[in-house]
């Protein structure tokens, strides 16, 4: 048997949830790979999608920026509006976070019928005519003037037939899939940098665990020279109670330590690496870990007055504010 390799609409299963009831069902069958919309994506993208057929043309545009809820603006035509809160359902399956803005725009060739939205229009003659009497105002309505207000003049709920949802319905899918190219794509792009800036920190946590290694030893040289300066300012023969200078060095190297803050760094960036291949959530646990990241590298920074250990953890702490710039833009 040959595989069906068209582009054209594929019936749906009936356990697919499809976005309308009681009417042909359709999905939008795409040669993308599912694999590529498992990786991480970016909160920035546009997708276009557009159906052209039976005398019905719709085109759906998608645009969507960062922000830390999902957030659906819907531009569409009076005659869809009733679609609003199901085309809401099927974006919120396929996109987790960001501002969605959709615009839905459309071209019916076939003969339409309008009828009049006779409440709005009598609500604007009343308030006219009262207008009239209270300020005591000459003139009569104009026609022209009453036919282009808003709504006055609706498609008959009739001709908003079956076969022109559905259409309107597969080009929000298929801007959806356009969308989610680009999402990915941009993904990808991040999850590049944001491996570059790990690395870059991992080349400067090599450096601080060798001068923490060196903190004991410092502590005492410093004790030692700082006794004997005041020894010999004194004049006074006092023996060092070498005992007790080694429990000084003990005490303020431990409060010195750094190691568990280095090993919990290693450990955030290899999570973090994880959370990135991941596919659920990924934009909020990076950004949590951002946090956790800078958190070490802080108290790094305030607890040894090491040169060389301040001065890489100061890197990276640069390292990390453009990571966390980074996944501000992770859905």
């Amino acid at each position: 048997m040959q595989e069906n390799h068209s582009n054209a609409p594929q019936m749906c299963k009936a356990d697919e949830s499809p976005l309308f009831t009681n009417r042909p069902q359709w999905c939008i069958m795409s040669k993308t790979p599912a694999s590529n919309y498992k990786a991480m994506r970016s909160m920035t993208g546009f997708g276009r999608g557009a159906v052209a057929e039976d005398g019905v043309a719709v085109s759906v545009e998608i645009k969507t920026v960062n922000n830390r809820f999902l957030d659906v603006n819907l531009r569409l035509p009076s005659e869809v509006n009733q679609l609003d809160t199901q085309i809401k359902r099927v974006i919120s399956k396929r996109l987790a976070r960001g501002r969605v803005d959709v615009n839905v725009q459309y071209d019916r060739s076939e003969n339409l019928e309008y009828e009049l939205n006779r409440p709005l229009i009598a609500a604007y003659l009343s308030a006219i005519r009262q207008m009239q009497l209270e300020f005591e105002l000459p003139g009569e309505p104009d026609l022209n003037v009453v036919a282009r207000l808003p709504n006055v003049l609706l498609t008959k709920k009739d001709d908003t037939a079956p076969e022109f949802i559905a259409a309107v319905e597969r080009a929000v899918e298929a801007a959806l899939t356009d969308l989610d190219k680009m999402r990915s794509s941009e993904g990808e792009m991040l999850k590049t940098e944001l491996t570059d800036r790990l690395r870059a920190i991992e080349e400067r946590i090599g450096p601080i665990e060798e001068q923490a290694g060196l903190i004991s030893t410092e502590f005492h040289e410093r004790l030692t020279k700082r006794i004997d300066d005041m020894l010999a300012k004194s004049g006074a023969q006092i023996e060092i109670d070498q005992g007790r200078l080694a429990q000084e060095v003990a005490y303020l190297a431990d409060r010195a330590d750094i190691s568990e803050e280095i090993s919990r760094l290693r450990a955030h960036i290899d999570h973090f690496r994880m959370i990135m291949s991941d596919e659920t959530e990924v934009g909020k646990r990076l950004d949590f870990l951002t946090q956790e990241l800078n958190r070490e590298a802080n108290t790094i920074t305030s607890k040894t007055g090491n040169i060389k250990v301040k001065e890489n953890a100061l890197a990276i702490k640069s390292e990390i504010e453009k990571i966390r710039e980074q996944v501000q833009n992770v859905e």
